[in-house]
C-alpha cells in the first residue's frame, strides 16, 4: 500500500506542459490555415489575373460619385506648401476596385509596461496575390490617452481597440499605396477633382453644411472667409474644393485647425484698437518675425530668446495640437524641413509638452 500523496508542483508542471502543448497545437493550426487560405487566393489570382483597362475604368467610375469624391484626398501644410494625397477611404475604395488584394490590420500580441500601461503590437498590411507582394508594417500602440491635463491609462476594450485601429489606419493606407502604381492613384485623384469641380455645392444649403462640418473643430465663418479671402455667399467651387480637401485632413488628424486657419478669431470678433497698444504691438510682431525670434518683450519690444523662424512656426504649431497624436504628427512634418539641431528642440519641446519618454 502507498502511502504517499501526489507531488503538487508535478500536478501544475503536468498542466502547464499540456496547456502549452494545447496553445502551440492551436497556433500551428491557425497558421496552417492562413497559409491554405493565401495559396488559395493566390491560386484564383493567377487563374483569374485582373484586366488592368477594366480596373482603372471601374476606378475612374467610383470616383466620379461624389459622396467618395468628397473623402478622396487629404491635404496639409509642409515646409511652407500644401501637401494633397490620398485619403485612407480613397485608398481603400481603389484597391477594391484594382482587385485581387487584400488588406487590413490585426493586434500581433499585448503587453505590459514597466510603468504598468499595457502596449499592442500592432501590424498593419496589404497583400497582392497576383504578383505575391506583401507589405506590411509593425508598430507599437501605447494603451495610455494623452490631454493638455496630463492623459490617462485605458482600460475599456472598446477604448483599445479604437485606439488601435486609429493608429493602423494610416498604416495600413501606406500599406496599400505601396502596392498600387502611381499612375493609377493619380487617375483616380484628378477624377476625383473633377467631381467636385463639377459638383461642388455652393449654394445656401450647401454652405451652412460646410459651416457645420467646420464647426466640429472649432472652426467659425469668419476663420473660413479669412482663409478664402470673401464673404461664404461668394465661395467659388475650386475653393469648395479645397475646403473639403483641408476638412478630410482635419477628419483623417492629418493636420491641426491652426495650421489652415487664424483661430485667434473669435466668433464674434471685438473691435480692433487702433491706439498707441495695437501699433507697438504690431511693430514687435514684425520684428519677431524678421529678427527670426522666439520671445520679445512686450514691455520693450527686445528680444529674450533668439530661435529660426521654421522652428518658432513647427513650436506654434505644436503648442496648438489638441493632443499627442497632432502634436506627433507636427513633428513627423517637420522632419525634412528643419535641421538637426532644430528638429532635437523641437523633440525636446514635444517630450516636455505631452509627457512621452
Amino acid at each position: 500500500m502507498n502511502d504517499t500523496v501526489e507531488n503538487p508542483f508535478a500536478i501544475a508542471a503536468v498542466a502547464g506542459a499540456v496547456a502549452a502543448q494545447q496553445q502551440q497545437a492551436g497556433g500551428r493550426a491557425m497558421q496552417a490555415r492562413e497559409n491554405t487560405e493565401v495559396m488559395a487566393m493566390a491560386m484564383m489570382a493567377k487563374r483569374f489575373p485582373r484586366d488592368v483597362i477594366v480596373a482603372c475604368d471601374k476606378i475612374r467610375n467610383a470616383f466620379t460619385r461624389t459622396t467618395l469624391a468628397e473623402k478622396a484626398q487629404y491635404q496639409f501644410a509642409r515646409g511652407g506648401s500644401d501637401i494633397v494625397g490620398p485619403s485612407i477611404r480613397a485608398a481603400e475604395a481603389i484597391a477594391q476596385q484594382w482587385g485581387n488584394m487584400s488588406s487590413g490590420w490585426r493586434e500581433v500580441s499585448r503587453t505590459v509596461g514597466a510603468d504598468g500601461v499595457g502596449m499592442s503590437e500592432v501590424e498593419a498590411f496589404c497583400t497582392d496575390y497576383e504578383s505575391v507582394n506583401r507589405e506590411a508594417i509593425t508598430f507599437v500602440v501605447r494603451h495610455w490617452r494623452d490631454t493638455k491635463g496630463g492623459g490617462y491609462k485605458l482600460k475599456d476594450e472598446r477604448d483599445i481597440y479604437e485606439l488601435c485601429a486609429n493608429q493602423a489606419a494610416r498604416r495600413k493606407r501606406a500599406c496599400i499605396l505601396a502596392q498600387l502604381p502611381g499612375d493609377v492613384v493619380e487617375m483616380a485623384m484628378d477624377q476625383a477633382s473633377v467631381t467636385l469641380k463639377a459638383k461642388a455645392d455652393v449654394t445656401p444649403e450647401g454652405v451652412q453644411k460646410l459651416l457645420a462640418a467646420f464647426g466640429e473643430f472649432g472652426v467659425t465663418k469668419e476663420q473660413i472667409e479669412k482663409r478664402i479671402q470673401r464673404r461664404l455667399d461668394a465661395i467659388q467651387p475650386a475653393q469648395v474644393v479645397g475646403l473639403k480637401r483641408v476638412y478630410a485632413s482635419l477628419r483623417d488628424e492629418m493636420s491641426t485647425p491652426g495650421e489652415w486657419f487664424d483661430m485667434g478669431i473669435a466668433g464674434a470678433a471685438e473691435p480692433v484698437s487702433a491706439g498707441i497698444e495695437a501699433v507697438k504691438a504690431a511693430a514687435i510682431a514684425r520684428r519677431a518675425k524678421k529678427a527670426d525670434v522666439k520671445k520679445v518683450d512686450a514691455e520693450t519690444g527686445e528680444i529674450t530668446q533668439t530661435q529660426p523662424a521654421g522652428l518658432m512656426r513647427y513650436s506654434d504649431l505644436m503648442m496648438a495640437a489638441i493632443d499627442a497624436d497632432g502634436a506627433a504628427m507636427v513633428l513627423d512634418s517637420a522632419r525634412g524641413a528643419l535641421g538637426d539641431a532644430d528638429m532635437a528642440v523641437l523633440s525636446g519641446l514635444y517630450r516636455g509638452s505631452w509627457g512621452v519618454a
